[in-house]
């Protein structure tokens, strides 16, 4: 097992300190809390055709919608490169035991909130299966943090760990901004993110040919196209409707890039120095202080806020998750013949189902518009929160083992 980058604990380490400051904020002075949170910087009325309704900016939507898409840009990075890249994890038939894992806990943790919400939900604003999209996300920082203390920095079962919880987290947006019936969706806005991407690659992504003028390949190296690029695909994805913090991923693959996958969030890939590696290096430090504000504004946690809903983000992350990891994951492998990765046992495997079942900063992202009304949307917060203690019972149940690597 490869190094990981110690920048991926400093994010979880900045993500929790933001949040406990807010939990602690919002249960001694909430009215001052929320007034800070959703102060309005600026209120906006633009076109009807950029954006059919007037909106402000507040600091939850400048964090939500525009600084955490830099982090999507991040996790989508070691997404694209385990997809596509030489020894990338899910090339060929690698990827059908991950992909069955990631659709199982996908569709077990949404089945499981509709019925335990048709069975126990009172709230008078909900509907048959309101919120379903809250529970699909997943948390990266916070599995690595446990996975490590489980597995060991050097087992292979951490790296599908991470894998599983980037493929999650990131679909679980994607499926969240299509299906929400309250998002007006105007795709034809996708054709801006598209022609930047593919106008980028033409003229900047590929490779130049080794006899080509030395101005062209020193052109391929500036990450100035890839940044402009970069803002107009964000400005096409939120005005088509979908979650504008997926907004930076449709340029991933016009990016220059490394010939070879190095391992999710591998230190080595740090002296590397192809454009997406720059610009991901570049980001080290700023999503430090992005992460740290996004738990400040979105991780507040209201510790009275307990209700029917937050049984119902609890169930379908600690039963649903992880048994539809289990019956679909690994029923589809026993069904294709597949064996499980080098290293890793059917126990590693069971564990990280269980890992799995904490879910936090993508699950908080879609609160907003997955449920209606504060009540709920802090009822299921409280549950996201009280998801994380599946980490310390992992680390319960996990026997002392040797640990294999280095830190």
């Amino acid at each position: 097992m490869y190094r990981v980058s110690s920048f991926v604990p400093r994010f979880a380490q900045a993500l929790l300190g933001g949040a406990s400051a807010a939990t602690l904020w919002v249960n001694v002075a909430p009215a001052s809390y929320y007034d800070a949170v959703e102060w309005r910087l600026l209120d906006l009325a633009l076109p009807s055709w950029l954006a059919p309704l007037p909106f402000s900016l507040t600091p939850l939507n400048i964090v939500a919608d525009g600084a955490m898409a830099l982090f999507l840009f991040f996790i989508g990075k070691e997404l694209w490169e385990a997809l596509t890249l030489e020894h990338g994890s899910l090339k060929g038939r690698q990827a059908a035991l991950p992909a069955g894992l990631t659709l199982g806990g996908l569709v077990g943790a949404a089945l499981v909130w509709i019925a335990t919400a048709a069975l126990i939900e009172t709230a008078e604003e909900a509907g048959f299966a309101t919120g379903w999209q809250v529970p699909l996300g997943s948390d990266v920082l916070l599995c690595f943090l446990v996975g490590r203390a489980v597995f060991g920095p050097g087992h292979a079962a951490l790296h599908l760990l991470l894998l599983l919880a980037i493929a999650t987290d990131i679909l679980a947006l994607l499926i969240a901004g299509l299906t929400h019936p309250s998002v007006s969706l105007r795709l034809v806005w996708l054709l801006l993110p598209l022609a930047a991407t593919l106008i980028t690659w033409a003229f900047f992504g590929r490779t130049p040919d080794p006899d080509a003028p030395e101005t062209q390949r020193r052109a391929s190296q500036r990450l100035l196209p890839y940044v402009a690029a970069g803002l107009l695909s964000w400005i096409g994805v939120a005005a088509s409707g979908l979650p504008p913090v997926l907004g930076l991923l449709p340029v991933i693959p016009a990016i220059a890039h490394a010939d070879r996958s190095f391992g999710l969030f591998a230190e080595a890939e740090e002296l590397l120095h192809d454009p997406l590696n720059r610009l991901t290096h570049a980001l080290a430090w700023p999503l430090t202080a992005i992460l740290f504000v996004f738990g400040l504004t979105r991780g507040g946690v209201d510790l009275s806020a307990f209700a029917p809903t937050t049984l119902t983000t609890l169930a379908a992350l600690w039963i649903g998750r992880p048994l539809g990891m289990i019956v679909i994951g690994l029923g589809l492998a026993a069904m294709l013949g597949l064996r499980l990765p080098s290293g890793i046992s059917l126990r590693d495997v069971l564990r990280i189902t269980l890992i799995m079942g904490m879910g936090f900063t993508l699950p908080v992202l879609s609160l907003a518009t997955a449920l209606p009304g504060g009540a709920m949307q802090e009822a299921a917060r409280l549950g996201l929160a009280i998801s994380l203690l599946a980490g310390p019972a992992a680390l319960l149940l996990a026997r002392p083992r040797a640990r294999q690597g280095i830190a």
